[in-house]
């Protein structure tokens, strides 16, 4: 399905997000799509090189937006280099360590006000409450919010699109090999320890890998590394 409105993908560099990419591109149409990525001192900072790799295979503008407010603040694995990765829970709010407070709110609203100086109503996002993290800022409840208050406080028709929400990582490997992401996923980054090949280790490869072994599809980032 096409519709004539212009989209905005919030990409990463990763799995999920490369395919709301091309989950774009299918539905909005390839001349819609726009990217934005955020260099907000991620431990895995090999992502935005994988995001800048992405678009342009997909052909689509990609923008990097910097953002050190979260290294600042500190607290969490993903922006600490002396604070390990950990699979488990970290916090006493049984959130594990890799949470980092705020970042899907600020990069969404960030990325709505890049969108509204450009005339672009449609946000693309691949935040998913089914993943196994529980990260309070992927839930449809704080999308819907969030959705809400971007449009009060912008007056704008901003809609936030997540079309991975309900999915498992198989039904998220499966709609990308449908949308035709996989060669593109070949470039993804995915693992925390910012890693190549994938540490195998950090609960990030670890879900990626169980996605693709229950879609039984070999992924194509090992793929690509095996095969040089």
């Amino acid at each position: 399905m096409s519709v004539e409105k212009k989209a905005l993908v919030v990409l990463s560099g990763g799995q999920d997000s490369t395919t709301c990419l091309y989950w774009a591109l299918d539905f909005f149409g390839k001349s819609q799509v726009e990217t934005i990525t955020f260099d907000y001192g991620q431990r895995h900072i090999m992502e935005i090189a994988s995001a800048k790799k992405i678009a342009a295979i997909a052909n689509v503008a990609n923008k990097v937006i910097p953002i050190d407010t979260f290294s600042a603040l500190g607290g969490n694995s993903l922006t600490e280099p002396n604070i390990p990765v950990e699979n488990g829970l970290g916090h006493s709010n049984q959130l594990p360590n890799t949470f980092v407070p705020g970042r899907n709110l600020i990069f969404l609203t960030y990325a709505a006000a890049f969108a509204y100086q450009r005339g672009i109503d449609h946000l693309v996002t691949g935040v998913a409450q089914t993943d196994y993290s529980g990260y309070p800022d992927c839930r449809q409840e704080t999308i819907a919010a969030l959705e809400k208050t971007l449009q009060l406080g912008m007056e704008s028709r901003i809609s936030l699109h997540t079309p991975l929400m309900f999915k498992s990582k198989k039904e998220t490997v499966l709609m990308a090999e449908k949308l035709g992401a996989l060669p593109a996923l070949g470039f993804s980054h995915t693992c925390y320890n910012n890693s190549y090949p994938p540490c195998t280790i950090c609960s990030a490869c670890q879900l990626r890998a169980k996605g693709f072994a229950e879609a039984d599809i070999t992924d194509p980032l090992l793929n690509r590394y095996n095969h040089g």
